[in-house]
């Protein structure tokens, strides 16, 4: 039997990666596509809290930009096909690269950052910097 501490590290990304609410992991994060719901169905946790910004688009930008650069890069320099070809082989793959994993991408950066109890920095006082 896994040792509970070590499988309760794993909640968090489990929950995010399935779009599921960071508290209960029960009720849905999204209520579109990428349009965060305004709380959860099940618990109530208010989603007000969450601000992934443009994270999410980094990390698949440049994971889909590895893949999709160095596979073209490889079929270029084994097989050096036509332009066309290599506009019908990497224009879908470059969105089922992006779109793909923007969803769980973002749902795990809020999770995260409920988790982690994460927000903006605030001044707490004396001089500025």
């Amino acid at each position: 039997m896994p040792d509970e501490a070590h499988s309760s590290s794993h909640l968090p990304i489990l929950r995010g990666l399935s779009c599921r609410c960071p508290r209960c992991g029960k009720g849905r994060l999204f209520q579109g596509f990428l349009t965060l719901a305004p709380r959860c169905e099940r618990c109530g946790l208010d989603y007000s809290f969450a601000d992934a910004g443009d994270g999410p688009a980094i990390f698949v930008i440049l994971i889909a930009g590895f893949i999709v650069g160095g596979a073209a890069l490889w079929v270029q320099m084994l097989y050096e096909p036509p332009f066309w070809v290599h506009a019908l082989i990497w224009g879908p793959l470059i969105l089922i690269t992006t779109l793909w994993p923007l969803r769980a991408m973002k749902g795990l950066l809020i999770v995260l950052q409920y988790h982690h109890k994460a927000a903006e920095g605030r001044h707490g006082g004396g001089d500025p910097p």
